[in-house]
């Protein structure tokens, strides 16, 4: 995505730029059919932030994210491109939490759990700390994908770091545990084609662009993976990789 952002004129203006907030996504492609397919759900009309788009399943990090035990860790070369160009105090802590709020906020919206959880597991309820409990996190199949500020001026700002994931590692694919939050409406399966003709932000589309031609000549991407890092400043639209 380059040049003048596209919707920014849309959108409620401020004097002072507001602060981004730390946020993550995580991006599912299951490849059990013809053609390699990705999760999005679109955002109620009456949200503040992007109504009625369609987006990844994602939110904000949260404290309790980065106090999170997993079973095992994120691929070393992935934790340290996290930590690049990291705004504030960089932290290993943060790096992990910003991994575990896209998992975190997957299951919350969609009911699908990036996980194993056992048979045999007798849960009280299917709350987050719940499946925490039964199930420990291995973030080792993660991979991040890229990132991007939101330009100033929005209604919300958010620091967004977009992670992939192979469907297989989605212990409930065809049974979600629960309906969702209600923040996305009705989460669905969609071509790259298909996804591309819905109505997007310029940041998923542009996204979207990248991921499909790596994912329809392989099923995973590497640990080395290039993150495409956007940003806006001045009048335009500025990238680095990561």
């Amino acid at each position: 995505m380059s040049g003048q952002d596209p919707e920014l004129n849309s959108s409620r203006q401020f004097i002072e730029a507001q602060r981004p907030r730390d946020s993550a996504t995580l991006i599912v492609v299951r490849h059990d059919d013809n053609v390699p397919r990705v999760l999005l759900g679109q955002r109620h009309g009456s949200h503040a932030f992007m109504p009625n788009k369609f987006v990844f399943p994602g939110g904000r990090l949260d404290t309790v994210d980065m106090r999170t035990k997993v079973k095992s860790e994120l691929d070393p070369i992935v934790h340290d491109k996290l930590l690049k160009r990291m705004r504030g105090r960089v932290s290993a802590a943060r790096a992990r939490g910003l991994a575990i709020a896209a998992v975190r906020e997957t299951y919350e919206e969609t009911g699908l759990f990036f996980g194993h959880i056992p048979m045999t597991a007798r849960l009280p309820d299917e709350n987050w700390d719940s499946i925490l409990s039964a199930a420990p996190l291995d973030l080792s199949n993660l991979r991040y994908f890229a990132r991007a500020i939101t330009p100033p001026g929005r209604t919300r700002r958010f620091d967004s770091r977009f992670f992939v994931t192979n469907a297989r590692h989605i212990g409930n694919l065809d049974s979600p545990r629960h309906p969702g939050s209600g923040e996305l409406l009705t989460p669905h399966w969609f071509s790259f084609a298909e996804a591309l003709e819905l109505e997007l932000p310029s940041i998923t589309r542009d996204v979207l662009k990248r991921l499909r031609p790596l994912m329809e000549t392989q099923q995973d991407l590497p640990a080395d993976q290039p993150v495409s890092f956007q940003y806006f400043r001045g009048k335009s639209w500025r990238e680095e990789t990561l």
